[in-house]
């Protein structure tokens, strides 16, 4: 199905300021978000030397977007038992590939990043939503983050199995105009080009849906 974009996420002046809001600083050099730090915490999931495996900082920046993980499951996810496999399956997931550029197999059904996460899924306390955001944490320009929020402003269906494909569907329609547009849009907002465009998406649409 088709990605429903509200008409005021095409307002490039609207979306940059959402993102200025969401990136702000206090006056005591707190994040006026903490979920502005999911992605550069540690230096990021994805950096060169954890790239292939979970860390417990990931699941740190989890929470910094309101998924409170229990301890129990963190353990069964980074502890030798299950760690290895677990890890092995990440290390299937491309992680210098962008979600513009990726091959439908790379986020369909039967993927390794599917697989992963219907697994993590099972995992009693993360659930689908956390599911989800540790993957964006580790693969954040390949897997988008997907919440209860998200999933409203895009207008949904109850049981989404294509959100991932859909994503890329849009970023690609029309020689990558969306994927572009974003880009241009973060320049706009002075957030940094380490800010994935598929983040650029998810904040603007959590923003402009926690107003509706």
């Amino acid at each position: 199905m088709n990605l429903k974009m509200p008409v005021a996420l095409r307002d490039r002046v609207y979306v940059a300021d959402l993102l200025r809001r969401y990136w702000a600083t206090l006056p005591e050099g707190s994040p006026a978000y903490t979920g502005a730090r999911f992605e550069r915490l540690g230096g990021g999931g994805d950096r060169r030397e954890v790239v292939d495996h979970f860390t417990a900082e990931d699941f740190v920046a989890v929470a910094m977007l309101s998924v409170n993980i229990p301890a129990r499951a963190i353990l069964h996810v980074l502890e030798p038992v299950e760690s290895a496999y677990f890890n092995g399956l990440l290390s299937e997931i491309p992680s210098d590939t962008e979600l513009v550029d990726a091959a439908p197999g790379h986020v369909a059904q039967g993927s390794p990043a599917w697989t992963l996460w219907t697994r993590l899924c099972e995992v009693d306390g993360i659930g689908p939503v956390g599911a989800g955001k540790l993957l964006a944490r580790k693969r954040p320009r390949l897997l988008p983050v997907y919440d209860s929020v998200v999933k409203k402003v895009f207008e949904r269906p109850a049981q989404d199995l294509t959100f991932w494909s859909d994503v890329r569907t849009e970023l690609r329609r029309d020689q990558g105009a969306l994927a572009s547009w974003l880009e241009d849009v973060r320049d706009l907002a002075e957030i940094g080009e380490d800010i994935s465009v598929l983040r650029v998406l998810d904040v603007a649409a959590w923003l402009h849906g926690k107003t509706l």
